[in-house]
């Protein structure tokens, strides 16, 4: 628990990229502990936004993420910044270094204004500004101007999040519900992390006095390969998945045919390196810096695969 000397002198949170599952989820978190600024970068994204359950107290914000002086404004009377912007497949109208590098030096320019106490980021483990991943060195990159910062970061890396509703845990059910799966390299290791989770660690990255410029490497209890976790997600569903595992080599071409015959392609080679990394993380050392303790992983997919609401 938070203890009254390490716990840290709170204002306002600002939140970037607000409308996504894990924001919206933190925003129903904050509400009511703390004054809460959410940002998004489009009136769909506002609109999204306020049909959320506890929407209604905060205050939206929509600007462009690269606006060093809108965000400035909007982080005026916050103590901390939430930075969830970030993506895994660029597309014609964002490229990794806008949404990732550029995004996060706008943040840095408008903590430095106002004067931030902390800015909390939410990366991907494997993360790192020399990785041969575009996605992973952009990520990186990122990390690292944070860390060179004026004002105070507490970095949080981690891999697959799964929650309620969220993408990931949809193409997990969509896994155990096909007839066979084709899994490219099912040998690659997964560790999983409950979205509820990754939420009370960025709470207490806003609450806790002691973690200024850390860095910490977080995920689920378990980690498996992606076979052996499509099959645990099926004795949760009552089924008994068939998968066929391929190798990365297929991937990687299919994944180069079809970002050289599309402008848009569903799957490129970066966003494929992302989700074939190699998670085995100890998360002893972070859940202890953090106070906080992991959902089992049997609890989690119980949560994220039911459809019942």
């Amino acid at each position: 628990m938070t203890t009254d000397s390490n716990r840290a002198e709170t204002g306002a949170v600002l939140i970037t990229g607000a409308n996504g599952h894990l924001g919206r989820r933190l925003v129903e978190h904050l509400a009511g502990q703390y004054p809460v600024k959410a940002v998004v970068r489009s009136e769909r994204a506002r609109r999204q936004l306020e049909a959320a359950p506890k929407a209604a107290g905060i205050e939206i914000v929509t600007l462009d993420y690269g606006d060093r002086e809108a965000l400035a404004a909007a982080a005026e009377g916050c103590s901390h910044a939430v930075h969830l912007v970030g993506i895994i497949k660029e597309s014609m109208t964002t490229t990794y270094r806008q949404a990732h590098e550029e995004a996060t030096q706008a943040l840095i320019a408008a903590a430095d204004a106002v004067r931030l106490q902390r800015i909390i980021y939410l990366s991907i483990y494997g993360s790192h500004p020399d990785s041969g991943n575009a996605c992973l060195a952009s990520k990186g990159r990122a990390e690292r101007l944070l860390l060179q910062a004026n004002t105070a970061a507490l970095i949080l890396r981690v891999p697959m999040v799964l929650g309620e509703g969220d993408y990931a845990a949809a193409a997990l059910r969509k896994r155990v519900e096909a007839p066979v799966n084709l899994l490219i390299r099912g040998s690659s290791l997964e560790q999983p992390i409950y979205a509820g989770d990754v939420i009370s660690a960025i709470a207490a990255g806003i609450s806790r006095a002691d973690l200024d410029d850390v860095v910490l490497d977080l995920a689920g209890p378990e980690s498996l390969s992606r076979s052996d976790l499509t099959l645990r997600a099926g004795e949760i569903m009552g089924r008994r998945p068939r998968s066929l595992s391929l190798p990365l080599a297929v991937g990687t071409t299919l994944a180069f045919l079809l970002e050289t015959i599309s402008r848009n392609p569903p799957l490129t080679r970066a966003m494929l390196g992302v989700l074939d990394h190699d998670d085995d993380v100890d998360t002893a050392g972070a859940c202890n810096r953090l106070g906080i303790e992991l959902t089992p992983l049997d609890e989690m997919l119980l949560y994220c695969l039911d459809e019942s609401d």
